[in-house]
């Protein structure tokens, strides 16, 4: 079994910036590749960022390309989320996930961690 924890969410206004970070033990194989996402209330799950471990290679959602960095430490089993001129519209519970395939459906995603909040206001 694979285990995800995330962390780092919290209140910040406009403009702002956040670090999240996702902490993987159990099986975890350098082959995975990790993913953010964010659910909003009433919304479905979105895809944010995804990087490949071996190649170090990212894919990120229009929505966040320019704003957001996804980047891992393999020596740590630990992926970040940096989130940089943080909008309203950006408030949601935000997750990460594990998978051996670099999609972005989250439907391809074997393991999620519990979800951080954030809140960003106006």
């Amino acid at each position: 079994q694979v285990q995800l924890v995330e962390s780092g969410g919290g209140l910040v206004q406009t403009g702002g910036s956040l670090r999240l970070s996702c902490a993987a033990s159990g099986r975890i194989s350098s082959r995975f590749v990790m993913g953010w996402f964010r659910q909003a209330p009433g919304k479905e799950r979105e895809f944010l960022a995804l990087i490949i471990q071996t190649t170090s290679s990212t894919i990120y959602a229009d929505s966040v390309k320019g704003r957001f960095t996804i980047s891992s430490d393999n020596a740590k089993n630990t992926v970040y989320l940096q989130m940089n001129g943080l909008k309203p519209e950006d408030t949601a519970v935000y997750y990460c996930a594990a998978s051996g395939r670099p999609l972005i459906n989250p439907r391809s995603y074997d393991y999620w961690g519990q979800g951080t909040q954030v809140t960003v206001s106006s």
